[in-house]
């Protein structure tokens, strides 16, 4: 059977890095969300996977060999996570298998296996730096074990092979996305750049100081393609980041460069951007409507919330990537050439300003 690859979430930063890659890569590709949006050479499938009979309609006929999970829903408790994303895969792994077409599933999760949920965020005993596959789970409730569970016990039943995929903070485009530092920065030095604003750096000392890693969308997608296609890569995790580390002390100042700004020396204060953006709604209005820009919402393109967590946290974050190297994945990308790429598409696509 020839490839076809449904892309769970083909909307946001992951998902459409990975549909856009599969498609390079001459894969026949659907895109699945709640609001499919136009991408080149995927077929769109409107679905909601909260919705079982609806699900089961719209994946009806289109037996997919390759499934890439890049979704979630976040909800107000840890509870209500593990329910409401176990249940999601649970209701598409039960449309899928009367066609009995899936030879491989792609699950991509996150750091937060090593750091923790969101109400136990980088709290009690953490497993120490670089993280590491075999370092294993927290002893905590976490909607990210649960999703694989769901997708472990669907591979036993249903006979399919399995990857998971833990990336760090994810550099990408997507708009309306609930986790975004790089458009959510790019916004941010822009109001900085109209409003004379000094660009401060809005984290911890130890961010700062310490070093850290990140991951671009399209090494992500890179990492799942070869996943795909390599038998070594079978029922196995993996970290997946950008392949360099940097310290932030040196990065503010490169993203300053790119937006023609002077980045303000770091005095050991945090000024959290969802403080400094608070009243920035208007302000983004008016700026894109100066520069024509497509989208002048500014909570569907920030999500300083978000980056305050990573830019804040207490303690330094890197990740290791020798199982995969190992097994024959070689992909990377310098993180600053990550979000220079990123800002030129932003630039190019009329999201910021020139």
């Amino acid at each position: 059977m020839a490839e076809r690859a449904l892309v769970v979430g083909a909307t946001g930063i992951q998902g459409s890095a990975v549909a856009e890659r599969l498609v390079r890569d001459g894969w026949e590709v659907f895109g699945l969300a709640r609001t499919p949006q136009a991408q080149p050479g995927v077929t769109p499938v409107a679905a909601d996977l909260l919705a079982p009979e609806g699900l089961a309609r719209a994946l009806d006929e289109i037996e997919p060999t390759h499934i890439f999970l890049t979704t979630w829903l976040r909800k107000e408790t840890e509870a209500e996570n593990i329910r409401v994303n176990a249940g999601m895969l649970r209701n598409l792994f039960d449309a899928l298998r009367p066609a009995k077409s899936v030879a491989h599933v792609a699950l991509v999760t996150g750091l937060k296996h090593y750091l923790g949920p969101f109400e136990a965020y980088g709290t009690g005993e953490l497993p120490k730096t670089p993280f590491r596959e075999d370092q294993g789970r927290l002893d905590v409730e976490n909607f990210y074990y649960a999703q694989e569970d769901e997708v472990f016990a669907a591979a036993d039943r249903d006979g399919f092979s399995w990857s998971v995929h833990r990336p760090h903070t994810v550099i990408g485009k997507a708009v309306g996305n609930a986790m975004n530092m790089g458009q959510t920065l790019a916004v941010y030095a822009t109001i900085c750049r109209e409003t004379g604003r000094p660009f401060r750096f809005p984290g911890s000392e130890v961010q700062w100081t310490g070093l850290t890693d990140m991951t671009d969308a399209r090494q992500l997608a890179a990492q799942l393609a070869w996943a795909a296609r390599s038998p070594a890569a079978r029922n196995e995790d993996f970290n997946v980041v950008n392949g360099d580390v940097f310290r932030w002390s040196w990065m503010w100042g490169r993203i300053a460069e790119w937006f023609g700004l002077e980045a303000e020396a770091f005095d050991g204060t945090v000024r959290p951007l969802e403080e400094q953006m608070s009243g920035d709604a208007e302000t983004w209005a008016g700026i894109a409507r100066k520069h024509d820009l497509r989208e002048a919402d500014l909570h569907r393109l920030a999500s300083p919330w978000h980056t305050d967590a990573d830019l804040g946290r207490p303690m330094e974050v890197v990740t290791d990537m020798s199982k995969s190297r190992r097994k024959g994945f070689t992909g990377y990308v310098a993180t600053d050439t990550a979000f220079r790429d990123l800002f030129a598409r932003l630039r190019d696509d009329r999201i910021i300003p020139a």
